[in-house]
């Protein structure tokens, strides 16, 4: 029997067409995200453009989209949603994340537990 992969995250319409509009302006074949630690609070989000997959990366398609998810992230990112908002001071992608159990006052650092592999 053939287990079926959960997708580890999924794009809103507004960030799937930012990332297209980004990748062409950038000139990249692919956004890759990820985690990092650093932050008050632990860890924070990665976004970089790249022109092809590392080894173990993991690819997603959404929204006729396609990114990268960097192997290591997988876990503390399963489940998630990335979206992108437009607001009058600033423009950001924002990770909604059921994995993230708090965050700095200052929207960067979070601090995140990996989701239970089944």
């Amino acid at each position: 029997m053939t287990r079926i992969k959960p997708q580890i995250v999924n794009l809103t319409e507004k960030a799937a067409s930012r990332v297209k509009e980004l990748l062409v302006e950038k000139q990249q074949g692919f956004l890759r995200v990820g985690v990092k630690n650093g932050g008050c609070a632990g860890m924070e989000y990665t976004m970089d453009y790249v022109a092809e997959a590392e080894a173990l990366d993991e690819t997603v398609t959404d929204k006729d989209v396609t990114i990268l998810v960097d192997a290591a992230a997988v876990l503390f990112l399963l489940g998630s949603t990335i979206d992108y908002e437009v607001e009058i001071l600033h423009s950001k992608f924002v990770f909604k994340n059921p994995n993230e159990t708090d965050a700095c006052g200052c929207g960067i650092s979070v601090t995140i537990e990996p989701a239970v592999a089944l």
